[in-house]
Formats: C-alpha cells, sequence, structure tokens
C-alpha cells in the first residue's frame, strides 16, 4: 500500500512539474510574438520620424508651403522647431513612439 501511494504522489509531482514548465513556455512565447509585433511598430515609428525631419528640412530651404505627408502604413509625426536650427521630430505608429532631433549648424 506504501507503494502505491509514493507512486501516486510521484505522477503527481512530475505532473505538476510539466505542467509548470509548460505554462512558463507558453508565456514566454506570448511575450516573443508581443515583441515581435512591437519591433515592426518601432521600425514604423522611427521611419515616420526621420520623414518628418525630411519634410521640416525640404519646408525650410525649398519650399515653407510644402503640406504634410500622408503615410499609407497608419504611421504619423509630429515636429516641433526651435529658432532656426533645431528640429523635433517624434513619429508613432500604434503604441510605439520614436523620436529624433536634429541641430543645424
Amino acid at each position: 500500500m506504501k507503494k502505491g501511494q509514493v507512486m501516486l504522489l510521484t505522477i503527481l509531482v512530475i505532473g505538476g512539474l510539466l505542467l509548470g514548465a509548460s505554462a512558463i513556455a507558453g508565456l514566454l512565447m506570448v511575450y516573443q510574438i508581443r515583441q515581435s509585433s512591437d519591433i515592426t511598430n518601432s521600425t514604423k515609428a522611427i521611419f515616420a520620424a526621420d520623414s518628418g525631419i525630411e519634410w521640416e528640412l525640404y519646408r525650410m530651404f525649398k519650399n515653407p508651403n510644402y503640406p504634410k505627408p500622408i503615410m499609407t502604413n497608419q504611421a504619423d509625426f509630429s515636429t516641433t522647431v526651435y529658432g532656426t536650427s533645431t528640429i523635433k521630430s517624434i513619429g508613432t505608429s500604434y503604441r510605439s513612439s520614436r523620436a529624433f532631433e536634429m541641430t543645424l549648424e
């Protein structure tokens, strides 16, 4: 009778360990999937911020009335010009935001 109880307890402990390991592995997999989608949005935000810098430079040196570009990938940017020498551009895509700042010398 003792051998049966030990075997049952051993099976329950091993089953619990396997269940815990599977749950942790699944959670880590979910984090990796989220991170990979955030990388995509982060890249879109970086390129949007870069577009904002380029747009402000074009407006400074070529055409001050040039309209803001519309992006087809649902990204957007906002720019701020400080004086005549510093441009700050913040690109956003979904929940990711990235910024560039450029100083003209």
